[in-house]
């Protein structure tokens, strides 16, 4: 039965996240056309997955947990300083100002729209990637297969997720750099998530995230 929710796992959580390759790198709709796919592949794929499968469950991972969202906060405050930071340092070296230009050829992201999806992205699209490579991929992952292939797997499938929405934003080495920080952070991720035993952990230090990058877009739309 533990053989069998790996592979159910594995397998839909690749389906949708080429799915959302194909939307993100060739479709390309608005960002609410996109939104809404991703919402249908990232939470109820996942739910129709738990009914075929006992052994896939959610309700374990949004138990409250005050000493970890504690932590988490600290260390979402750290996260969101050390970003700017990065940005402000490597900006001396890498050219960024495609970043805005692909955003909004890419999404329709420009000035008008950027506060409401900024807020969107901050608090309910960071829950649902939570939600889906910390929850269904790596929890369920953990409890039937070995808790490297689950730290691995899910780390690495959230960096190559978010390939195709950064194509043309940077050079190809920052590009590779960006990469390496997302499947650092993805295992970062898990362990938040293992150690506090909820969701909630990883989400706080994802939004902090989050707003350390809507705030470096803005600076780059303004």
């Amino acid at each position: 039965m533990g053989k069998n929710s790996t592979v159910l796992v594995v397998f839909a959580s690749l389906i949708c996240c080429i799915f959302m390759t194909v939307v993100d790198g060739i479709w390309q709709p608005g960002y609410v056309i996109k939104s809404a796919v991703k919402l249908v592949l990232f939470l109820l794929l996942p739910l129709i997955c738990s009914l075929f499968n006992r052994q896939i469950a959610f309700r374990s991972l949004f138990r409250g947990n005050k000493r970890g969202l504690a932590l988490a906060l600290g260390l979402g405050i750290l996260l969101f300083a050390v970003i700017l930071a990065g940005y402000f340092l490597l900006s001396a070296h890498f050219d960024f100002s495609n970043v805005a230009s692909s955003l909004t050829a890419s999404t329709g992201v420009d000035k008008s729209n950027f506060f409401f999806v900024s807020l969107y992205i901050s608090f309910v699209n960071s829950l649902l990637e939570e939600f889906f490579f910390r929850g269904f991929v790596f929890t369920n992952l953990k409890n039937t297969s070995p808790r490297i292939f689950a730290h691995g797997f899910s780390a690495v499938l959230f960096s190559l997720y978010h390939t195709a929405m950064m194509i043309g934003w940077f050079s190809f080495p920052l590009f590779l750099l960006v990469l390496v920080g997302l499947a650092v952070g993805g295992v970062i991720f898990n362990l938040l998530n293992e150690k506090g035993g909820t969701v909630y952990v990883s989400w706080t230090v994802h939004m902090f995230a989050n707003f350390a990058i809507n705030t470096i877009g803005f600076l780059l739309l303004k």
